[in-house]
């Protein structure tokens, strides 16, 4: 579902990541983690195709984001890090604005808009300006408005900042149920429990680099800790 084929990014003679191969199935939770700086929002932004890479090739869906990036993009809902919106809109108005964008049917909109609303805690906020929300409720309305379109892949960064421990718990099911329907979610994150958690997989980029993959037991033994060593101590392992 998710393609990559040396994947290089440089900034002038800086390369950011270098020459990365990955491939990730239908209905695969990948969690992406690395240091600060390791090139983990570098690659999101070029999966997502909001970055170009310097050489390289992304396929997602078997669509190539070279050749035909708008046909790619399309099958992909994007959260970013940070929920940059239009603070003049309420919920319900920038949902429009997205669902437009990808050529939602307005009727379809009108069933999805509500429900999604009513998922994510929101539905009684949806006429209120958006400069009215708190940032964890910013988060959730970019989560609401990735799923519009029903994307075949959701691309995530830090998916947790600034939710409460309820909403953590809801959209870490949200992720479990979209991997159950096939849905392909790539997640960038520091939070090595959440990535424990719920992973199928686990990918280890440091300086530019994808150092290892595979589930945590694959992880535990590149690492050579005991079995019961978590993510963490295999993470500060791999990157020292």
């Amino acid at each position: 579902m998710i393609e990559l084929k040396e994947l290089t990014k440089k900034y002038v003679d800086f390369p950011a990541v270098n020459n990365l191969n990955l491939s990730i199935q239908k209905g695969e939770i990948f969690g992406f983690i690395g240091p600060n700086g390791a090139g983990k929002t570098t690659t999101i932004k070029m999966i997502g195709g909001i970055l170009e890479p310097t050489s390289g090739s992304i396929m997602i869906a078997g669509i190539s984001m070279k050749d035909q990036p708008e046909k790619a993009k399309s099958k992909i809902g994007f959260i970013p890090d940070r929920p940059y919106l239009y603070e003049k809109l309420t919920g319900m108005e920038f949902l429009k604005f997205v669902a437009d964008l990808y050529g939602v049917d307005n009727d379809i909109f009108s069933k999805k808009a509500g429900q999604h609303l009513k998922m994510f805690s929101l539905l009684d906020w949806a006429g209120e300006l958006i400069e009215s929300y708190s940032h964890g409720m910013k988060q959730r309305l970019i989560m609401a408005a990735a799923l519009l379109h029903d994307p075949e892949v959701i691309i995530v960064d830090e998916p947790m900042v600034g939710l409460d421990p309820v909403a953590i718990m809801m959209v870490k099911d949200l992720f479990r149920n979209l991997a159950k329907q096939g849905i392909t979610v790539f997640m960038s994150t520091h939070t090595l429990k959440i990535a424990e958690d719920i992973c199928d997989r686990i990918g280890i980029i440091h300086k530019g680099h994808l150092i290892a993959t595979g589930t945590t037991e694959d992880l535990q033994r590149e690492a050579q800790v005991t079995t019961d060593a978590d993510l963490e101590q295999v993470f500060l392992n791999l990157t020292k």
